[in-house]
């Protein structure tokens, strides 16, 4: 699995969840969504990519486009899912463009994302995607942070009480 960019601290780690972002080529969407994870969302994603019939390579502009908005390249790679890979995940975004039924055996830990692929399109639309991909992020991370919110509340023995103290 790839090593993300960004180190993050032993206490983020314990409550990260493992995200595997998939695409076709594993080369425009899924990498785009990993690095913006990575970035934005390490506090609860952990995140890692691969395709349904990877690539083999990252395009320029899905390299020129993170660069340009200030995201890492660094060790991005268009891989396909290996079963270690698919195992360690928690929760696997499809955004193949292919339904999780249809794309995936095993797709009770499955959402689907619809997303364009830019791949072969100009500059404007890999913009565009960019924009699409981390706007779709940060609502998965917040979804996340309200969950761990939720476990901590449990966890701590706090409840809400159904006759409100009487």
């Amino acid at each position: 699995m790839k090593k993300p960019a960004v180190q993050p601290t032993s206490k983020e780690k314990s409550h990260r969840k493992r995200v595997l972002f998939v695409c076709v080529g594993n080369a425009c969407r899924s990498p785009m969504a990993e690095s913006i994870a990575r970035r934005d969302a390490r506090d609860v994603i952990e995140a890692c990519s691969a395709g349904l019939t990877p690539l083999g390579y990252v395009p320029v502009l899905t390299m020129q486009t993170l660069t340009a908005n200030g995201y890492s390249i660094e060790s991005l790679a268009s891989t396909p899912i290996t079963r270690a890979v698919w195992d360690s995940a928690d929760l696997v975004i499809n955004m193949s463009g292919v339904a999780k039924e249809r794309a995936f055996m095993d797709y009770g830990k499955v959402e689907d994302w619809d997303v364009q692929d830019p791949y072969g399109n100009d500059p404007v639309l890999y913009q565009t995607i960019y924009e699409d991909l981390k706007r779709r992020v940060s609502e998965l991370a917040e979804r996340l942070r309200g969950a761990q919110l939720g476990d901590a509340v449990l966890k701590s023995g706090s409840k809400v009480s159904r006759d409100h103290g009487k």
